[in-house]
């Protein structure tokens, strides 16, 4: 049986080995950074979504660029989680269906050119698939974050960051370094060439 320490730095290790992999394929990383900074230079917004860990993923994230990051002398970037709001969330799931938390949201806040990102470990959570299916009817960009197949969800969206992970366990401990590290650092990068005014870079 493992110890204690053997379980820490095993888990340490297949985490650094996942980041390792993404690192050299940045490809998809760099695709969804050039969406969002052409979405900012319209004056659109990004909305992000989840369950779970994936809902402070969102949380996290969309905070980063409404506050500052690493730039607090910059315009706030409109970003928007759609887990926050619990009277939402618990009308349209009492009203309708969990399924619908999020879609029927994308419904009244998205608009054309703004940018969905759904996260989902496994790919295949219903409500994230039919957010994103919904706002691409709306004429959003759609971004998936998911584990290594991608599920159900890689196939609804136009850009997908499959992390390359093959169990659930690693996947969740990396997922939030990829987000906080890799994507920060992505989106600082695109804060930089965006060059905006304030006034041009508003929620809608």
């Amino acid at each position: 049986m493992a110890t204690n320490k053997e379980i820490i730095s095993q888990t340490l290790s297949e985490s650094s080995q996942v980041l390792a992999e993404l690192s050299r394929n940045t490809g998809d990383i760099e695709k969804i950074s050039t969406a969002l900074i052409a979405a900012y230079k319209k004056g659109n917004k990004m909305v992000l979504f989840g369950n779970g860990g994936s809902a402070a993923d969102a949380q996290h994230i969309a905070t980063e660029l409404v506050g500052g990051f690493t730039n607090h002398s910059r315009p706030s970037l409109p970003a928007l989680a759609l887990t926050t709001d619990t009277s939402a969330l618990t009308a349209i799931g009492n009203d309708y269906s969990f399924e619908e938390v999020f879609s029927r949201q994308v419904e009244g806040l998205v608009n054309v050119g703004d940018v969905a990102i759904g996260i989902s470990t496994s790919g295949n959570s219903k409500n994230v698939i039919r957010a994103i299916q919904s706002a691409k009817k709306r004429g959003a960009v759609t971004v998936g974050f998911t584990g290594a197949s991608g599920g159900a969800l890689k196939k609804e969206c136009d850009f997908c960051l499959c992390v390359p992970s093959s169990t659930r366990r690693t996947t969740g401990s990396h997922f939030r370094s990829a987000y906080s590290l890799r994507l920060g650092s992505t989106f600082v990068a695109g804060e930089r060439a965006l060059q905006v005014d304030s006034k041009d870079c508003h929620a809608a």
